[in-house]
């Protein structure tokens, strides 16, 4: 995997407060926000799925994409994820297959155990269950995806005689991806059906330091079950804000982070201190988050290279910590300032400028001596009239 393949992208959960904010217009906001990335030129954006504590209030990130993709005309878009304990598997699957078909290729599937302990004790799922049902599910949504007909179990779902009767747009199959954050568990589904990872706790200190780690143990179960894991599938998530200046990020993202991390305090145990961010302090000054400048982000995401091995994407995590003119200005930063820089998209106009500068004197000099040598033989030249022909000459 080389850097100049590299592709820039979003992860979008979506963290959306105040909780006394329209919901509609918050909705609205992220579909426009998705369109402004495909005319700025992102390559992906994943929207997440939760159903509790008012915040993520996505519930289908299905219809995300589906409304995107008819607003957008480049950028690919992902679940990111749809939580299989809480789905049926030949629904999803067949979601999946009309999805590819209305995007005509350009959405992607990632897939996950599901987050929010809330969400799991709605659906009636033990939490010590989640990550076997979810490994059920996609083995027979990958098989349903596959052209397979299925019957048997997946969690409490039963299958009879299941078959899709709409074949994919991409052929074989959509792209697909499997949620990793600490345990291997994620990594070990990917390897063994010979799909991406998105590694969403890229950012926290043991997230990181699991990055290789977990890719490890994807390579291993590919290769017990005859596959080859391909690092382009490999995505990073991470928090990044930028600006010109590191004390105006700095500022532009403080009273959207309190206002989180007091959504934290009151809905998760531990509050925010449990991904490592126990003040706003914390936050800004941890290795996995980059808020600050360019030239910030390019140096976190050598870190990243470095920790992972090498990745296929970069997803910003879209944390709505600063208000929408300064969020898409950092975006546009990114994309503009940062990426060029990390994968040396500029390299050859970076060389032309020092091969220019470099000769300059003497081309110049040249250039100099053949105008006056020009001048010179002109002004030696006598005089010639030009008569101009009469009418009847």
């Amino acid at each position: 995997m080389h850097k100049s393949l590299v592709r820039c992208g979003v992860f979008t959960p979506p963290w959306l407060l105040p909780l006394t904010s329209d919901p509609t217009l918050a909705l609205r906001r992220e579909i426009d926000l998705i369109a402004f990335l495909d005319r700025l030129g992102y390559d992906e954006a994943w929207i997440g799925e939760h159903h509790s504590g008012g915040m993520e209030i996505v519930g289908s990130p299905e219809l995300v994409v589906a409304a995107a993709a008819e607003r957008t005309g480049r950028i690919r878009l992902g679940t990111g994820v749809i939580s299989l304990p809480f789905h049926h598997p030949l629904t999803v699957a067949g979601r999946i297959v009309q999805l590819d078909h209305q995007s005509r290729g350009r959405a992607m599937f990632g897939f996950g155990p599901g987050l929010l302990p809330g969400d799991a004790h709605m659906f009636g799922v033990p939490a010590g269950e989640q990550r076997a049902r979810m490994a059920e599910a996609l083995d027979v949504v990958v098989r349903l995806l596959d052209g397979e007909t299925v019957t048997g179990r997946a969690g409490p779902h039963l299958l009879r005689d299941a078959r899709l009767h709409l074949g994919p747009y991409t052929r074989p199959r959509p792209e697909l991806a499997v949620a990793s954050a600490i345990t291997p568990s994620g990594g070990r589904l990917a390897g063994r059906y010979g799909i991406g990872m998105l590694c969403l706790a890229s950012a926290t200190g043991p997230g990181n330091d699991v990055l290789a780690v977990n890719w490890a143990h994807a390579v291993t179960a590919a290769g017990e079950h005859g596959r080859v894991m391909d690092r382009s599938a490999l995505r990073l998530v991470a928090p990044f804000h930028l600006a010109p200046t590191r004390d105006q990020a700095v500022q532009e993202v403080e009273a959207g982070f309190r206002s989180w991390a007091d959504h934290a305090d009151r809905t998760i145990e531990g509050g925010a201190a449990t991904v490592g961010y126990p003040d706003f302090e914390a936050f800004t000054g941890s290795p996995g988050v980059t808020v600050g400048t360019p030239a910030d982000a390019v140096e976190a995401l050598e870190r990243y290279w470095d920790a992972s091995g090498g990745f296929g994407a970069i997803l910003q995590q879209i944390t709505h910590f600063a208000d929408d003119s300064a969020t898409r200005r950092s975006l546009t930063l990114f994309l503009d300032e940062v990426m060029p820089v990390f994968t040396g998209r500029c390299a050859e106009r970076l060389a032309s400028h020092a091969w220019s500068a470099a000769g300059r004197g003497a081309w110049y000099r040249e250039t100099f001596r053949a105008a006056e040598r020009e001048i010179d033989r002109h002004q030696r030249q006598p005089e010639t009239g030009v008569r101009v022909r009469r009418r009847g000459d």
